[in-house]
């Protein structure tokens, strides 16, 4: 699934009507009203929503909004990066330079370039912040810790870092949207076999999983934004600016990101 593609609730699993969907609906139908001359996309959308809903109700809402006609919708290729879904209301004639000027904006930072430099950013800049809180690495891109090998998928663990004897398996996510739940319950698995506590680096997590997780002995790191290199930080403000998306190119994770962490951490010893 691209970053830029609609939700797909399979990815989630199959979740009955939801009671907030109404809302989303209506919330939403106020939204593209006070929006006439403005193309989005379905991403953007769902992320600019997410204090209020899950991305997955604001998808179905918008769903609902296309079927009985009060926004437009088109699906349009990106180049090496999959397809777009553009939203608009209904009485907005002259979408088509709107749209254009957004396609491109967005096929800027979803260079398969850029892509790959936002992950492996979000690695780094953990990693940095890790070392900074005394956190020593034992693992990188591994299933296997003290002996213990996991074999059930091909799923491995982006680091595995120890401090005061207690050690965390870590998943990295410097994304927009949501972490497939698929893999999330597969990494917290991983760990439980391991013999580690699960944590999951992301810009954001639903609720009802971050509790999930905590139950499950875990730790969900939220950033809030998606993390751009400095030396793309023009582009990080035009997203930001242009696209209304919570993105930053901060030069390190801000240290109330680990002080966080850190009182949790000790509270769990």
């Amino acid at each position: 699934m691209s970053e830029y593609d609609d939700f797909d609730f399979e990815d989630y699993g199959k979740r009955p009507p939801d009671p907030k969907e109404i809302s989303a609906k209506a919330i939403l139908e106020d939204f593209f009203d006070r929006s006439r001359e403005r193309v989005f996309f379905s991403r953007q959308v769902e992320v600019q929503h997410e204090d209020q809903f899950f991305h997955w109700i604001t998808n179905r809402a918008i769903r609902d909004l296309i079927d009985d006609g009060t926004i437009r919708g088109e699906t349009r290729a990106l180049k090496n990066v999959g397809t777009i879904h553009l939203l608009w209301h209904r009485n907005y004639r002259f979408y088509k330079r709107s749209a254009k000027r957004l396609v491109e904006l967005v096929e800027a930072y979803a260079d398969p370039n850029i892509g790959g430099a936002l992950g492996l950013h979000g690695e780094t800049m953990v990693l940095a912040g890790f070392a900074r809180s005394e956190f020593v690495m034992r693992g990188h891109n591994t299933r296997i810790f003290r002996g213990k090998i996991w074999e059930n998928t091909e799923h491995d663990l982006d680091f595995i870092f120890e401090r005061d004897s207690v050690v965390y398996g870590i998943e990295v996510k410097n994304t927009l949207g949501y972490m497939e739940y698929e893999e999330l319950d597969i990494k917290i698995r991983l760990c439980g076999h391991l013999g580690i506590r699960p944590m999951f680096v992301v810009r954001m997590m639903p609720k009802t999983w971050i509790k999930e997780l905590i139950d499950r002995g875990g730790y969900a790191m939220i950033l809030k934004y998606q993390l751009y290199p400095w030396t793309h930080r023009d582009l990080a403000q035009r997203v930001a600016r242009e696209l209304g998306l919570p993105v930053d190119a901060p030069r390190a994770l801000a240290d109330g990101t680990m002080e966080r962490f850190i009182r949790w951490h000790e509270k769990k010893m």
